[in-house]
């Protein structure tokens, strides 16, 4: 997945730039990102504080480590399964 040039922080600040009551068009200009980045963001980020998007982003990452760690343990499962079902 393509790293976003944008930190949470900044995006909310973009955010808020909108909210306060500037448009939508003009933000995206003064940032240089297209109308359907910043919906997205809105739709990720809206109403979150700064602390709020740092505990999603770690709870994120502590979900995909959970993930690999279970699929791990899947194919290690599966392995001795397929060892022991085999005749000597």
């Amino acid at each position: 997945m393509k790293r976003s040039r944008f930190s949470e922080e900044q995006i909310i600040a973009i955010l808020s730039e909108q909210e306060a009551g500037m448009s939508t068009a003009e933000v995206c200009r003064r940032h240089g990102v297209s109308t359907t980045t910043f919906y997205k963001w809105k739709a990720k980020f809206a109403g979150m504080g700064v602390s709020e998007a740092k505990r999603l982003k770690a709870l994120e990452e502590e979900n995909n480590k959970l993930k690999r760690l279970l699929a791990d343990a899947m194919l290690d499962n599966t392995a001795l399964k397929d060892l022991l079902g085999k005749k000597w």
